[in-house]
Order: structure tokens, then C-alpha cells, then sequence
């Protein structure tokens, strides 16, 4: 009887142990979201992609990058980003949003992700959108953003690059990366 009642115990303890570095994983997750960073868990996200653009948006002609140029960059939306080298896929002219939402699949809301474009925001103006607006998103960078109600934090006119770069953390290469403003560009 007290084998079982050892095995047991044991079983308990253990099972608690995993369990509060589950509960840390996820505190941590969900500190860094709301920061403004994207989870440290990014590469578990399925970051979207897709080089598809929205329907209406311009290249930029004479980009300062242009497509196929190397850039290094100076944010990190997402783990691994600073420092970064990124190559240029496109250069678009368009309003950038950081905005916060929270995900159609549940979970923490998001606070002021960098960036969503005029052209993925639904029923979208052709006049930029001010601090405080509501808006429905259209992107699809991250699950759960797309149809997601969104308030936008800021606003900037600019221009936003897609870029392909290899994380400096280590890891797969990411591909078809929306978006990166000039500001978050330096020369190689």
C-alpha cells in the first residue's frame, strides 16, 4: 500500500513541477505579446508566407531599397529580426497601422503589432485612419488576425518592404515577411 501511495505522490509532484513551466512559458509568452513584440514563440505562430499583396496596393518607384538589395534591420517585431539581414522582395507606398486586437482564435490580445496597410483593413478609405479609429482587419499575417476587430494605436505614411531574412536566433529562413518600414532599414 505505500509503494502505491509513493508512486502516486511522486506522480503528483511531477506532474505539478511540468505543469508550473507550462504556466511560466506561457506568462512569458504573453509579457512579451503585449509589449509589443510578437510571442517569443513565433516560429510555433505559422507567421504567414504568402507573397501575395492586397488587391490596390502601388509599388514604390526609386524605393530606396530595391527588390533583390540587402538591408539589415533594426526592429524586432519578431524574435530574431534585429540586426538581421534582410533581402528586399518588394517596396510598397502605403499608410502603416500598428494596431492591437484580439485573435478570432481566442487567446491574449495583441497590443500595438507593427504593421497592418490601409489595403488590409476592411471596407478600407482611400484617407488614412487616425489613432483611436476601430477597424476590421483583412490581414493575414498571424492566426486569428484576419476579421479580427482592431483599434489602431498609430499611423504612418511610408513606405513598407517585404522582405525574406534568416533569424538571428538560428532556425528556418522566413519568406515573404509583411512588412518592415523604411525607418526599420538600414544599408547593409
Amino acid at each position: 500500500m505505500k509503494k502505491y501511495v509513493m508512486i502516486g505522490l511522486t506522480t503528483v509532484m511531477v506532474g505539478s513541477l511540468m505543469l508550473s513551466g507550462c504556466g511560466k512559458s506561457a506568462e512569458q509568452n504573453s509579457s512579451s505579446s503585449s509589449s509589443g513584440s510578437h510571442p517569443a514563440s513565433t516560429e510555433a505562430m505559422h507567421h504567414s508566407d504568402s507573397g501575395d499583396v492586397p488587391e490596390g496596393l502601388h509599388e514604390k518607384s526609386n524605393p530606396t531599397y530595391p527588390v533583390g538589395s540587402q538591408a539589415v534591420m533594426s526592429t524586432d517585431h519578431m524574435a530574431g529580426m534585429k540586426g538581421a539581414e534582410a533581402t528586399i522582395v518588394g517596396a510598397y507606398e502605403t499608410t502603416a497601422y500598428a494596431v492591437s486586437y484580439v485573435p478570432t482564435t481566442g487567446g491574449d490580445p495583441v497590443k500595438n503589432h507593427k504593421w497592418v496597410i490601409q489595403e488590409e483593413i476592411q471596407d478600407h478609405t482611400n484617407q488614412p485612419y487616425a489613432a483611436g479609429a476601430e477597424v476590421v482587419l483583412d490581414a493575414d499575417h498571424m492566426p486569428g488576425m484576419k476579421g479580427a476587430k482592431a483599434t489602431i494605436d498609430s499611423a504612418e505614411q511610408t513606405t513598407v518592404y517585404m522582405v525574406d531574412y534568416t533569424p538571428t536566433t538560428g532556425g528556418d529562413p522566413v519568406k515573404n515577411h509583411k512588412w518592415v518600414t523604411e525607418e526599420e532599414l538600414s544599408v547593409k
